[in-house]
């Protein structure tokens, strides 16, 4: 038995500046357990990131800055959780910051997650060149062996969101670590995404022929749902990075683990995508529509859809087609036309 959903799941959880026919397509219903503040807009600035101001009587403007913090959920799994941090022009540091238990994020944390560093660990980081340097103070290595690959994943993922940022180096008391004080896990001397995250070669046999490709799928629970990356390898004698993507998408996530689909066993592309100019088209047969009625498609779905694709190099936008057809609707019934791009954060909530 696999993780497809036989009932689609109804409500998003996050929202972004990303428009379909004018209407956003990340973020529904508000999330009560992952929200951040709810008066707060969503604007962009040179940096990339999300700035927004909160003002309450008698106060000054507070500025904050929408930023992804990789946690472990209450399932293991290193997940990216938007939140509003105060505006500072030492985003990274501060990012590295909010990851440390104990510290500024105790006051945020989203239900059911944890942060990955150690208490009391501080670090610096300079950025040079596309290479974010980290040096951690003692305390780094104050942490369990069975979090030493989350810890690796959660720095990378977080620092690779700033588009300054394309690969890692780590360092402990300004010596750079070659492996990780704890369980001896290799640190190559660049990290990056390509390394990937929430690793899954379950069902493999021979992993030197296969690469990676992640994926996302549905973590949490009703009322409270987010996207969780998933890197599975795949067989090189899929070529197409696209169609070995819709197709871990389709399969689902590993049956032991408590993540979900919304793609049922029977989805399938008519055609092979076409790539163009940062676009890509999909062209489904009906199972895309699942449960629903003939031209409406999940929520849940899309998003899981287009943050696998954007993931990939290249890809910034996803059009989905039925039987060759944009004519889609939402479930609310809107009309799903244009192409679809990636969210500026993810797993935001609704605001």
């Amino acid at each position: 038995m696999n993780k497809n959903k036989t009932t689609m799941l109804v409500s998003a959880v996050f929202a972004s500046s990303v428009l379909m026919s004018g209407c956003g397509l990340f973020g529904n219903e508000v999330q009560k357990k992952i929200d951040p503040p709810k008066d707060v807009s969503i604007s962009k600035d040179s940096s990339t990131t999300a700035s927004s101001t909160k003002k309450t009587a008698g106060t000054k403007t507070e500025v904050t800055v929408k930023t992804e913090l990789y946690l472990i959920d209450k399932d293991g799994y290193v997940v990216p959780q938007t939140l509003a941090l105060p505006k500072t022009n030492s985003v990274a540091t501060q990012a590295l910051d909010y990851l440390v238990a104990d510290g500024p994020v105790s006051n945020v944390l989203p239900n059911g997650f944890r942060p990955v560093l150690p208490a009391g660990t501080e670090a610096s980081v300079s950025i040079n060149d596309g290479i974010a340097k980290v040096d951690f103070s003692k305390e780094f290595k104050n942490y369990k062996a069975a979090d030493e690959m989350k810890i690796l994943q959660s720095i990378t993922w977080t620092l690779t969101q700033f588009n300054t940022v394309k690969s890692v180096q780590i360092s402990m008391n300004g010596k750079e670590l070659t492996k990780m004080p704890v369980a001896d896990t290799p640190i190559s001397e660049n990290l990056s995404r390509a390394s990937g995250i929430n690793i899954d070669t379950s069902n493999v046999l021979d992993i030197t022929n296969t690469r990676p490709v992640t994926v996302y799928y549905i973590g949490g629970e009703e009322g409270s749902y987010y996207y969780v990356p998933v890197t599975k390898r795949v067989s090189n004698t899929e070529k197409d990075n696209v169609v070995a993507a819709v197709n871990e998408l389709v399969k689902g996530p590993n049956e032991s683990s408590d993540l979900v689909t919304d793609f049922m066993p029977d989805v399938k592309l008519r055609e092979a995508p076409k790539v163009e100019n940062g676009k890509v088209t999909l062209d489904f047969n009906n199972s895309i529509y699942g449960s629903f009625d003939k031209k409406v498609i999940s929520q849940h779905l899309l998003d899981s859809l287009v943050l696998s694709l954007t993931e990939q190099t290249g890809i910034n936008q996803v059009e989905v087609l039925v039987n060759g057809k944009a004519d889609l609707v939402n479930e609310k019934g809107k009309k799903l036309t244009a192409p679809v791009m990636r969210p500026e954060k993810v797993n935001t909530g609704s605001f």
